[in-house]
């Protein structure tokens, strides 16, 4: 058997049997079910990516924002308020009496006996003590002499002048030996003038061995004893009188209201330990200039106490009636940073940034202070500010923030 047998011989058969090929219409289904599949497939992985990655970038931006937020400084702010304009205006006061004055030694001497204590009521010219000056008047008693001798002196030159006065007009004398008398003579009248000066000096120094009281008034001090050795410019005073029937009432004024104090204004002196009662005081007079220390105004009023029932000393207020204090800003102390500029304030601007103020503030009501200049009724100003900081610092308001926490974490607890 030759090859080409063998090939007939392996070469099958086709019988009859052999299926037929397919339909046009089935052929064509399979690969539209292909691409379905592999779209939807498609949309499920697109679901999927988005369902994991949208919440997980939305929690990233949220933490971010969060994390910004709270790298920023939290801070509280507080508005200034307007001062409550009260009816008047009330000020601490002193009260003084009319007249005080120490009473000092004029002579050298030692006490001899004192007749008024503390507390008497005395007039004017009164007799208060009595000093012995053996010394003193010793030396009057030597200057009196000395005078009767230069007026026996005198009355001798004037004498001689006379004669040889008239001898000179016979030509008994020349004129140089009379002008020597008549020389003579003014010599010992000037001689008699200083002596007679000096004896009314000592005079007047012996009047002052009789302390006597230069006004009516109340003694409000004794400071010496009997055998108490006075010595003139020691510096010591003997008692301390006060004329309490009228007393002068000192108050600071402050420079907003100064304009408006005029002499005969009336005002009320108020004493705390006399309630319910209320002193008429009048306006006598100011300082005229205000104080530069304090910017105020000192004056003076006047208050009558013919009853005595206010004492010199005492610690007042004075209500003026009809004092106008202009409407004016108030902050808490705490806002306040004490720089080598002055006094500051942090203010937080409409894109959070912080902008340092220099202010001038007026009275100091304790927990809070009067603002003359610097901020507005509007502006946000920072409470309890660090040392730290500084203009342009971008910041977070605490209740803003807040917010954004609290918005945050319901977020993320929705999700």
């Amino acid at each position: 058997m030759n090859i080409l047998e063998k090939d007939k011989t392996q070469t099958p058969v086709h019988s009859s049997h052999t299926p037929a090929a397919a339909p046009p219409g089935k052929a064509t289904s399979s690969p539209v079910r292909l691409s379905r599949v592999a779209i939807v497939v498609a949309v499920l992985v697109v679901i999927g990516f988005l369902v994991g990655f949208i919440p997980r970038w939305r929690q990233n931006s949220a933490v971010h924002a969060e994390t910004v937020d709270l790298a920023m400084s939290s801070v509280a702010v507080v508005s200034p308020k307007t001062t409550p304009v009260a009816a008047g205006l009330t000020l601490p006061a002193e009260v003084k009496a009319e007249l005080d004055a120490p009473i000092f030694a004029r002579t050298s001497g030692y006490l001899k006996r004192w007749l008024v204590d503390i507390g008497a009521r005395v007039e004017a010219g009164q007799l208060l003590a009595e000093i012995d000056t053996p010394e003193l008047d010793q030396q009057l008693e030597q200057a009196r002499a000395q005078l009767a001798e230069s007026e026996a002196a005198l009355a001798l030159a004037k004498t001689t002048a006379d004669r040889w006065a008239d001898l000179l007009k016979t030509a008994s004398v020349s004129e140089q030996e009379n002008a020597e008398k008549q020389a003579d003579n003014k010599l010992k009248s000037a001689t008699v003038e200083a002596d007679r000066a000096n004896v009314h000096r000592l005079e007047q120094l012996q009047s002052f061995e009789r302390v006597t009281a230069p006004f009516a008034g109340i003694v409000t001090a004794r400071n010496i004893d009997v055998g108490d050795l006075i010595t003139p410019g020691s510096g010591r005073e003997l008692f301390h009188l006060a004329q309490t029937r009228t007393l002068r009432v000192y108050v600071r004024v402050p420079q907003a209201i100064a304009h408006d104090i005029r002499d005969g204004q009336t005002a009320e002196l108020i004493i705390p330990e006399i309630p319910g009662r209320k002193f008429s005081a009048t306006v006598t007079s100011t300082a005229g200039a205000m104080a530069t220390d304090s910017r105020t105004l000192l004056t003076e009023l006047q208050v009558d106490n013919s009853d005595g029932e206010i004492l010199p000393g005492t610690y007042g207020q004075i209500h003026f009636l009809d004092a106008k204090l202009n409407t004016t800003l108030a902050l808490p102390a705490n806002t306040l940073l004490f720089r080598a500029e002055g006094l500051q304030v942090g203010v937080v601007g409409p894109d959070n940034k912080v902008e340092l103020r220099k202010v001038e503030i007026g009275r100091d009501f304790g927990q809070t202070v009067e603002l003359l200049s610097g901020v507005g009724p509007t502006d946000r100003v920072i409470a309890n500010p660090s040392d730290s900081l500084v203009s342009g610092t971008t910041v977070r308001i605490a209740s803003d923030t807040q917010s954004n926490v609290t918005k945050t974490v319901k977020t993320a607890k929705a999700e």
